[in-house]
């Protein structure tokens, strides 16, 4: 059994999904509102690892769907500051074990410390209410 910290939006359909997994594989987790939580560059940055920056996004955020944000032409001090004003442009979920970090349900470093193996004909990443996003948001 594991102790695993797991930033999500609540009531996100993807990331209860997503706990309902780690939870049936006997992880304990540590739930924490993702907009809420207080971030710095330093604290954020360490959750994307060696992904290119616009896999640090959320999808589905608005400014990111509308094309009004255009993620490719970003250095990564822009998007972290971006990123800590709107913590809607996160790709979802944070995780945290122990001092290992990772963005988004996909196969990464916590998920891999975890023994986690996820089944590649189920797509736990994507928002189930859009398909082809990468996280879900909630409808207005």
């Amino acid at each position: 059994m594991s102790q695993l910290v797991f930033y999500e939006k609540p009531g996100c359909v993807g990331n209860h999904q997503q706990k309902a997994l780690l939870n049936a594989l006997g992880h304990t987790l540590e739930a924490r509102d993702l907009l809420s939580e207080i971030w710095t560059p330093q604290s954020l940055r360490p959750f994307f690892t060696d992904k290119p920056v616009a896999e640090w996004f959320n999808l589905s955020a608005p400014q990111v769907k509308s094309g009004e944000l255009r993620i490719d032409d970003l250095s990564e001090d822009q998007v972290l500051a971006l990123m800590i004003e709107e913590p809607l442009l996160i790709c979802r979920p944070l995780l945290q074990f122990e001092s290992i970090r990772q963005s988004g349900f996909v196969p990464g470093p916590v998920l891999d410390a975890l023994g986690v193996d996820l089944d590649p004909k189920q797509d736990l990443h994507s928002c189930p209410k859009t398909a082809g996003s990468r996280v879900c948001e909630e409808p207005a």
